[in-house]
């Protein structure tokens, strides 16, 4: 079944309560992407905008961290109540399964990243300790970007080598760029958490946007 994480990077701050209310409704995941103007060239939200969304969550939050250093925030974000953290393979290397342990021993569901620049094969060694993996459709920093078709591949290539590992649970969260129109073939492909920020925060009717990518 698929799963929808709005991406509150898109949502509209003076009236973030109302976003937040409708993820609560509609949706399944709070996506939270914390940027640090270092490993990414922006700066998204820190823990005082976590901590208000926390105090309001009914859904699981998702914590993306593009920062360099993941380790040293992790067990703060899970204080906040992150359900999910994940940090980049690219920030971390070949630290990443220290980072994965330490998310675990935080109590929340560790997930590896790549940009698509980076091949996927990289992550395979973490494959069996992850809990899920996240592929960016589009390069981390801003939102807004043109999906990567090529991305549908990649997730493809990530399914078989989790089936082959005996892992075939293991969920694959797709961010950028996701849409009703791209959902169904997302789904197809092998993902089963889609992040939306612009399509569903910048829709008429965010509710019908998210019924539509349920649907895909």
């Amino acid at each position: 079944m698929i799963q929808i994480a709005p991406s509150l990077l898109a949502a509209d701050f003076l009236h973030l309560e109302k976003d937040v209310q409708t993820v609560n409704r509609h949706a399944d995941i709070f996506h939270l992407d914390i940027m640090d103007g270092s490993f990414v060239p922006n700066i998204s939200f820190g823990f005082p905008v976590v901590e208000a969304v926390a105090s309001l969550a009914e859904k699981p939050m998702d914590v993306h961290l593009m920062i360099v250093h993941p380790e040293k925030y992790i067990p703060r974000f899970a204080r906040l109540g992150a359900a999910m953290i994940s940090f980049h393979y690219e920030a971390a290397l070949e630290e990443s399964a220290a980072v994965l342990d330490l998310i675990h021993e935080n109590g929340a569901k560790a997930g590896i990243v790549i940009n698509p620049d980076c091949p996927v094969e990289k992550i395979f060694p973490y494959l069996g300790q992850a809990d899920f993996v996240l592929l960016m459709s589009v390069f981390a920093g801003f939102g807004g970007q043109k999906f990567i078709p090529e991305t549908l591949d990649r997730i493809r290539a990530v399914r078989e080598e989790l089936k082959r590992i005996g892992r075939p649970h293991v969920d694959i969260e797709v961010d950028g760029g996701v849409s009703p129109a791209n959902a169904g073939e997302l789904a197809r492909a092998g993902a089963t958490i889609l992040v939306a920020g612009s399509a569903v925060f910048k829709a008429q009717d965010p509710a019908e946007v998210i019924r539509q990518m349920k649907q895909g």
